[in-house]
């Protein structure tokens, strides 16, 4: 169903069960769900959060303002985004970590025509650094590099199945939705993603599928169009 898209992870989900640091089973088990769907012949390209490192938003209050705060949490990213190449190479997958801001030679400065080149020959681009500037969340990020891109889906892979009334993990009568439209989500006050990277995706547009990526298998489905997790569309 989905020749190239964004796959976004949290960086929680890099963390494992603990949520935090890079944890060696799921950066792993990750790298080879990604390289059998390119392998496939499906073209990825992945923004990685730093939730598992440092989220900019937790500095506040403790000695770091929100500009610096969400440096930090860009350079989070960064780290994400060298580790999951680096195992994605492991599995025999090209790789190239792109940085909104110059950080040669750490990683080459994003411009879209080489990250598409990088897709196109068949390996993944890792996108870091979210847009280069704060007060922008790495969904932001996602839905804009999708959008440059070409992407036919934006991909959220998060620790639960789809989209909710309320967290599935606090609320047992929380309702799972299939289906629903962006504004569905504003409207409803839906915490999937934040309102730019909506009124991106809407604006493009590009259908969202959130969808729970630990399960085995569940990205490869997603691709070939599997009704798995929560479609957004306009």
């Amino acid at each position: 169903m989905y020749k190239r898209v964004l796959l976004k992870l949290s960086g929680e989900s890099l963390g494992g069960p603990a949520g935090k640091g890079i944890d060696e089973e799921s950066l792993r088990r990750f790298a080879k769900e990604i390289a059998a769907a390119v392998k496939a012949g499906y073209q990825i390209a992945i923004v990685n959060g730093g939730g598992n490192i440092f989220r900019g938003i937790q500095g506040l209050g403790k000695g770091y303002d929100r500009v610096t705060g969400d440096r930090m949490g860009m350079l989070a990213t960064v780290i994400n985004s060298l580790a999951l190449a680096s195992a994605l190479r492991s599995e025999g997958i090209a790789a190239e970590v792109f940085t909104a801001t110059p950080m040669e030679p750490i990683a080459k400065g994003y411009v879209r025509e080489s990250a598409v080149k990088v897709l196109s020959e068949g390996g993944v681009a890792l996108i870091a650094g979210g847009t280069g500037n704060p007060f922008f969340s790495t969904d932001s990020g996602a839905a804009l590099r999708a959008l440059e891109t070409g992407a036919d889906a934006l991909l959220k892979g998060t620790r639960v199945d789809g989209v909710y009334t309320a967290d599935p993990e606090k609320d047992p009568d929380a309702r799972k939705y299939d289906e629903l439209t962006f504004h569905e989500c504003l409207v409803n006050h839906l915490k999937v993603m934040d309102q730019t990277a909506f009124a991106l995706c809407e604006q493009g547009p590009i259908p969202l599928v959130v969808f729970d990526v630990n399960e085995p298998g569940a990205l490869l489905r997603v691709l070939k169009g599997e009704k798995i997790g929560t479609l957004v569309h306009i």
